[in-house]
């Protein structure tokens, strides 16, 4: 933001207001008043200093008379990143501070991507297929795979493949290149910059296809096994479906169940193997087995699409209980492995 002035004194946001006074009053004063304020306070308004640039005296001097305090006269206030944190850190400790800078400062912060992943897909979709297939790439490589599995369905196919393409190529991006699509995405969707660990191409892309309904998935992964066959057989690799939950022993499945809706379940089971389904009936009490063999049946044609999404809930759900490690879904070829 261009230095406010003597001029333009009046068109001043009261966070920007607050900022000035802030780093006016001196570090220990600052401090305590920072102390005062909730986290949301603390993000809004050193976000604000973080970026504020040089501030005339003249300005400061207008704002003491606003506000009617007994101030020192510092003259002219510099705002920067190093500004905020050393005034924040004498009030809050380092580890809050390391949190909050975290989200104000560019490419570290974590609150864009999380803004975006609340914009619809029709909108998002809409938004980018107007940029270049490496630009969507990026973007969707960096929001929920959930969310870039049903952008991908909106957008049209071809860009869509090609898209994909581009995920399962992608290289480190320059700092200014992500720089200038963050800036464009703050001033499009009035969100913060975040930030991301790099993850495998692959594995990303297999989150993303596992959260296709079954129709896309098998479209998408027909094409990328005739242009890249070694990719798709990565991703199919990767990939955890509701049929891999064979791969849970009787007590997983058991600790499973505790945690999923009994509705999701019966609905997923109408779509299921019969693999799957003797695997949720083996682990619970016949009269269980029996009042969900009752439900499937009174609950008549189900749309494939409830279908999905309900074994994908389960699906979810069970990965949720691996990362916890209580339970154990075997590799593949486990089960064939001798112990001695």
């Amino acid at each position: 933001m261009a230095a406010p002035q003597k001029d333009d004194y009046r068109k001043l946001t009261g966070p920007q207001k607050i900022a000035i006074l802030l780093m006016s009053v001196g570090e220990e004063s600052a401090g305590k008043l920072f102390g005062m304020m909730d986290d949301e306070e603390i993000r809004e308004i050193s976000s604000t200093m973080a970026t504020l640039g040089e501030v005339s005296s003249e300005t400061v001097e207008r704002l003491y008379v606003e506000f009617a305090e007994q101030m020192t006269a510092s003259g002219a206030v510099v705002g920067t990143y190093d500004t905020a944190e050393r005034l924040l850190i004498k009030a809050l400790g380092k580890d809050r501070v390391d949190s909050i800078m975290e989200d104000i400062r560019g490419p570290a912060g974590k609150t864009t991507w999380d803004k975006l992943g609340n914009v619809s897909e029709e909108v998002l979709a809409g938004y980018l297929k107007n940029e270049y297939p490496q630009t969507i790439a990026l973007v969707l490589s960096k929001i929920k795979p959930d969310h870039a599995a049903r952008v991908l369905t909106v957008l049209p196919e071809d860009l869509s493949l090609e898209v994909i393409m581009r995920m399962l190529t992608m290289e480190a991006v320059k700092k200014e290149v992500l720089e200038g699509i963050e800036k464009t995405l703050r001033m499009e969707f009035m969100s913060n910059l975040a930030k991301t660990q790099r993850r495998d191409s692959h594995e990303m892309m297999a989150e993303i296809f596992n959260n296709f309904d079954r129709n896309t998935e098998s479209r998408f992964m027909k094409v990328l096994e005739e242009r890249d066959k070694e990719s798709s057989d990565r991703i199919r690799a990767l990939m955890f479906t509701f049929e891999d939950l064979k791969k849970i022993d009787g007590a997983g499945i058991q600790a499973l169940m505790r945690v999923i809706d009994k509705d999701k379940l019966t609905i997923a089971l109408k779509g299921a193997s019969d693999t799957i389904k003797t695997l949720f009936f083996d682990n619970m009490s016949e009269r269980a087995a029996k009042i969900l063999r009752e439900d499937m049946e009174s609950k008549g044609p189900v749309r494939i699409r409830d279908v999905d999404e309900a074994q994908m809930t389960i699906v979810v759900a069970a990965k949720d209980l691996a990362a916890k490690g209580e339970i154990i879904i075997a590799e593949a070829g486990a089960a064939d492995q001798m112990v001695y």
